[in-house]
This record gives C-alpha cells, sequence and structure tokens, in this order.
C-alpha cells in the first residue's frame, strides 16, 4: 500500500527532477549550437527554421538529459533530507533505506520504460528530422555578400570584383565581372565605371544595372583555326543573375530512412538478421569466384577426365622436380604464363572484391547491433544513476545545487566516458557489441551496490568533519610515536 512517506519522497524528488532535467536539456542543446554555430551564421536561415532543428535536437537528446537529471536529482532529494535530519528521523522509527528508497526506485522504473519508449519511436523519427534539416542547414549557401575590394566568386560561373560602395549599400563603382560560365577561363568580362545592385521579384535573382562601361569577349574559331576578340561599349547595361541556387531546399527525408539512427528495434533486428544472411552467402559466392580458376576440383569442367589421363601416363608421369613448366612446349610457355599471370590477377580480383564486401557487411551489423542495443541501455541508465544518487545523497547530506552538482557531473562524466569507450571498442571489433554496450554499466553497477551497502551503515566517506576527526588521530599518533623514539 502507499504509505504517506511514500508520497512524500515522491514530491520531493519531482521538482527537483523537473528543473533539472530541463536545465541538463538546454545545456545540451547548447552544445550542439556551439558545436555548429560557424555552419549556420551568414546563411539566410530564419528563425522558423532554427526554432524547428532546435525542437527536433531537443527531442533527440532526452535519452541522455533522463540520465543526467535523475542522478542529480536523486542526489539532491536524498541530500536535502539528510541536511534536514529528515533521513535520520525516518531511520530511527524503524524504516530502512531501501524501503526509503522504493517508492522512488519504482517511479524511476517507469520513467526507464517511458524512456526506452521514446527512444524506439519517437527518436527514430526526430532523428530523421533534425538530420536532414541539418543537412541542408551545411549545405546550404551564405547569404549573399558583395564586399568592396575583394572578389566574390558564390555565384556559380561569376567571380565579381565591386571597386566601392555607396553608404546606401545599392551604389557601386569600379566594377569589374568575369564570366566563366562556358568553362573557357576569362574569355569574358565586363569592367564598369557605376551601377546598381538591385533585387530580381522574389529575390531569385540579382540585377547590376552598369553606366558606362566595355564588354570584351575572345573567341576561337575553329575553321579557321583563329582567334577574335570582341569590344562593345555601352552607356547603360542590366546583369541579371539567377540566384536559384542559393534558395533554401529540402532534401528527400527517404534519402536518410535506411540509416540506422531511423530504425526502432524490431526493424533493427530486421536488418541484423539481414545481414547476417547476406554475410553467410559470401562464403558460397567466394567458391563460385574460386572455381573456375582451379581446372582439376571444377565439377563444371572435365576436371575428373584431365586428373585420370594425369594418373594414367605412365611415359609422363604427373610428379616433376621442380617446376610444372618443364612439361609444356617450348612454343607455349610465354603463351602459358600470360595467362596464368592474367587468371591470378582476376582471381586476385574477385577474392579483393569479396572481402571488401565482407568488411562493409561488418561494419555495418556493427552499428546496426550498437544501435539495438543503445535503446536499452540509456534506458537502464536512469536505474542504475538512481541507485548511485541516492545512496550517494544520503552520504554527503548535502542539498542545493553546490556539492551534489559537483558529484553528479563527476559520476555523470565517467558514465558517458566508459559508454564512449565501450562504443569505440564494440565499433573497433576489439570486444563484442553487447560487451562494449554494457561495459559502464558492468563497471558502475558494484559501485551502486557499495554505496547503498556504506548508506545503510551510515558511513562517513563524504563527511569533512570525519576526514578532520582522522587527521586528528593520525598526528596523534605520530606524535607519541616521536616521544617513544626521543
Amino acid at each position: 500500500m502507499i504509505k504517506k512517506l511514500d508520497i512524500l519522497i515522491i514530491r520531493s524528488f519531482i521538482g527537483p527532477f523537473i528543473v533539472t532535467f530541463f536545465v541538463s536539456l538546454f545545456v545540451l542543446i547548447m552544445q550542439f549550437f556551439w558545436l555548429y554555430m560557424d555552419e549556420m551564421i551568414g546563411k539566410g536561415i530564419s528563425i522558423w527554421m532554427l526554432l524547428q532543428l532546435l525542437i527536433y535536437m531537443s527531442t533527440t537528446l532526452v535519452p541522455l538529459a533522463l540520465p543526467l537529471s535523475v542522478l542529480l536529482s536523486s542526489i539532491m532529494t536524498f541530500g536535502n533530507m539528510g541536511e534536514n535530519f529528515e533521513l535520520v528521523a525516518i531511520k530511527s522509527s524503524g524504516i530502512s533505506l531501501l524501503r526509503f528508497m522504493a517508492p522512488l526506485l519504482i517511479f524511476i522504473v517507469l520513467i526507464s520504460g517511458f524512456a526506452f519508449f521514446f527512444s524506439n519511436n519517437v527518436i527514430p523519427i526526430a532523428n530523421l528530422k533534425a538530420l536532414s534539416l541539418l543537412y541542408d542547414v551545411r549545405n546550404a549557401k551564405p547569404t549573399l555578400n558583395i564586399r568592396p575590394d575583394q572578389f566574390y566568386s558564390d555565384i556559380p560561373g561569376y567571380s565579381i570584383r565591386v571597386g566601392s560602395k555607396d553608404k546606401d549599400g545599392k551604389t557601386i563603382h569600379d566594377v569589374i565581372i568575369y564570366d566563366h560560365t562556358d568553362l573557357a577561363g576569362n574569355n569574358k568580362v565586363v569592367i564598369a565605371k557605376e551601377g546598381q545592385i538591385l533585387s530580381g521579384s522574389g529575390k531569385q535573382s540579382l540585377i547590376f544595372k552598369l553606366k558606362d562601361g566595355w564588354r570584351y569577349e575572345e573567341g576561337y574559331e575553329h575553321g579557321v583555326h583563329t582567334y577574335s576578340q570582341t569590344r562593345v561599349h555601352f552607356a547603360k547595361w542590366d546583369k541579371i543573375f539567377d540566384l536559384s541556387s542559393f534558395k533554401f531546399s529540402h532534401t528527400n527525408e527517404d534519402l536518410f530512412k535506411n540509416n540506422y539512427q531511423m530504425m526502432n528495434v524490431a526493424q533493427l533486428s530486421e536488418n541484423i538478421d539481414s545481414i547476417k544472411h547476406t554475410r553467410g552467402r559470401i562464403a558460397a559466392t567466394i567458391s563460385s569466384y574460386i572455381e573456375p580458376f582451379f581446372t582439376i576440383t571444377n565439377k563444371v569442367k572435365d576436371g575428373p577426365k584431365i586428373v585420370k589421363n594425369i594418373k594414367n601416363n605412365t611415359s609422363h608421369p604427373h610428379k616433376y622436380d621442380s617446376s610444372f613448366m618443364q612439361f609444356v612446349p617450348d612454343t607455349l610457355r610465354s603463351q602459358v604464363l600470360t595467362g596464368v599471370v592474367n587468371n591470378l590477377r582476376s582471381f586476385k580480383s574477385s577474392i579483393d572484391i569479396s572481402a571488401l564486401d565482407k568488411r562493409l557487411q561488418t561494419d555495418n551489423l556493427l552499428r546496426y547491433v550498437v544501435e539495438w542495443h543503445r535503446k536499452f541501455t540509456l534506458s537502464f541508465a536512469c536505474i542504475l544513476l538512481f541507485l548511485i544518487g541516492a545512496p550517494l545523497g544520503a552520504i554527503i547530506r548535502k542539498g542545493g545545487l553546490g556539492m551534489p552538482l559537483v558529484i553528479a557531473v563527476v559520476f555523470f562524466m565517467t558514465f558517458h566516458i566508459l559508454n564512449i569507450t565501450g562504443e569505440k571498442l564494440a565499433k573497433a571489433t576489439s570486444v563484442v557489441p553487447w560487451m562494449g554496450m554494457w561495459m559502464s554499466t558492468a563497471i558502475l553497477f558494484p559501485l551502486a551496490v557499495w554505496l547503498i551497502i556504506a548508506a545503510r551503515n551510515d558511513s562517513q566517506i563524504f563527511s569533512k568533519e570525519w576526514y578532520v576527526r582522522l587527521w586528528r588521530l593520525l598526528k596523534n599518533f605520530l606524535r607519541i610515536k616521536e616521544k617513544a623514539i626521543a
């Protein structure tokens, strides 16, 4: 039955959990923006587009923010109760620490189940949206920014230089335009003393209204094999540039659907079975590649007949001293050697193709298996970090965001580093995938058990007073030893 004490501790936990979850999520999102900020600035991306990217990326970071918030909030909850002597009162009434942790453990198990459901059903869709949108943002061209005394080459096929700009931002002077659209070098050049930069309808084009200039064109006449140059003076001339390539375009999301990050557990399992089946057929494929090069063992050709003839040939036995070439006539040796070399090259090429295919299939299999285990490890991490955080809070007996935050960050970074290290080892085939992905859990779970035992025995491993008393006892012991020696 649910007791009032159970409701009390759950209420004490929910507040810090919600706050720390959103703080952790905000920190992780800021880390993402700091990483990709240089690739987003100056591309004219709308606020709505950035907001979409923010929502999708925050969704993908939920499985990482949940364990951190569980760890920090559990340390804060039990630390506050220890600091206010509530844990002492509860223990003195005959309620053990494990019984006190039970309602929160059930609550954390529910959160872990939600984390798995979220990671299995929501994260693949969020990854698809986020990574496809991030791909479009990273590959978008920078906004048009023509600066004085600098060549601007972002418009395909053109290189533009402007000597100076007026304060209105439109009037330009000493304009040079190199036209490279026909891929023949600088054979088309436009020079003008002044002009204006205007935007076309819908900002799909850029118009240079030039005044008092010259157009130079060079050409090569293939019929007469001569070069020609044309020079035309103009008083006014409009040069229109197509800016359709600067328009932000969305890539078809179907191109990213086959990525392992866009799949749930069922889809990953199906692909894992498919890759294993494909890898199993590579050996048979190699056998079919090799068989044509070995006539004696080839059942399709007349191999058995050749073997029988060699055995029955008493005048020229099949045993030889040093080289089989001594049985080949001199007139055919060159032809035979050439055929052997060509066959060996074809044989090696077939083996290399099969080996490359197997290596690619193995790499794909590792990615799918690692992602399959990730669905479970990040969910179980909520339970593991709670089992670490709750006894830690009961031991340190400090609430707030001071000591709990420092300890939580240390333990979470330890867990995160171990998790990344295990994943790297699994992908490098140094360990089997399940061992690499569960390595952090296997290392930290005994620590959680030890902390629970220490908290039940009221251990003072994080008490400053305990270390002060220990230091005083050590100093007194050393003084006694010095007097005894003297």
